[in-house]
């Protein structure tokens, strides 16, 4: 390292010299310092708000089916069903039309599936509605295995009959084609969007969690599944899955 020297100046007088011109040093790479932190945390500010703009515009871009029970068939046919007795009036209301299938676990209280074409739909997608119907209804919360469930055609559902119905049940005319001791079984995945499928129609076992009816509580297995995942809306995960305890696998 070379020095200059002033010659004209004592050995002191340098030496005082080059003692203020490292005070200036130290204080000019102190700011840089404090300067690089300054950046630095503006950075993370503004990631932060990448990640906040980013979520609100997931929630902007929900389709309208997202407010039900939902799933595409492997063969890509849209199913939908009632999370409450309410939903269950919405699902048929609104959304049954002359093309669907209405499918239901033989059981008292489930949710209404409509499989969207479900008269054009081949035997798996069928089957994958059944499941789906299956597994949102009572039968996971008693903890079944397996559940008997129906399906029926638009002009076979109707509010009107003989006694009283409650809020979220139809009256079923005419022959109903069933499908005995379908497994409760389903698979949470998140290709674009976090969505759970019945097992039939999961296509990658390796990157989705296998749910069964079991003893594990609801908001666990949620937390559980985020974490997998990396997602951060708890609350729409627990909406979109069964009533009852599970088991993961």
């Amino acid at each position: 390292m070379e020095a200059e020297i002033d010659y004209t100046k004592s050995a002191q007088e340098n030496a005082n010299d080059y003692f203020e011109k490292s005070k200036e040093a130290k204080k000019k790479l102190a700011g840089a310092e404090q300067a690089v932190k300054r950046l630095e945390q503006r950075i993370a500010e503004l990631e932060k708000e990448k990640v906040v703009t980013r979520e609100l515009k997931k929630k902007e871009e929900r389709e309208w089916y997202e407010k039900f029970y939902w799933f595409f068939t492997s063969s890509g046919m849209l199913a939908i069903g009632g999370r409450s007795a309410q939903q269950n009036e919405e699902v048929v209301g609104k959304h049954f039309e002359p093309a669907d299938l209405f499918f239901h676990a033989n059981v008292f209280g489930a949710s209404v599936v409509i499989l969207r074409d479900g008269t054009k739909a081949d035997d798996e997608a069928k089957k994958e509605a059944a499941q789906f119907a299956a597994c949102f209804s009572k039968a996971w919360e008693d903890g079944l295995a397996a559940v008997d469930v129906f399906s029926a055609k638009r002009d076979q559902v109707s509010k009107q009959g003989k006694g009283y119905l409650a809020t979220g049940s139809f009256f079923i005319t005419g022959e109903r084609e069933w499908y005995r001791n379908v497994r409760l079984d389903l698979y949470a995945r998140a290709d674009n969007r976090f969505s759970v499928v019945p097992a039939g129609a999961n296509k990658d076992a390796e990157t989705s969690i296998r749910l069964s009816p079991g003893k594990m509580k609801k908001s666990d297995v949620a937390k559980a599944i985020a974490k997998k995942f990396g997602y951060a809306d708890i609350d729409y995960i627990m909406q979109h899955l069964p009533p009852g305890g599970f088991s993961l696998k």
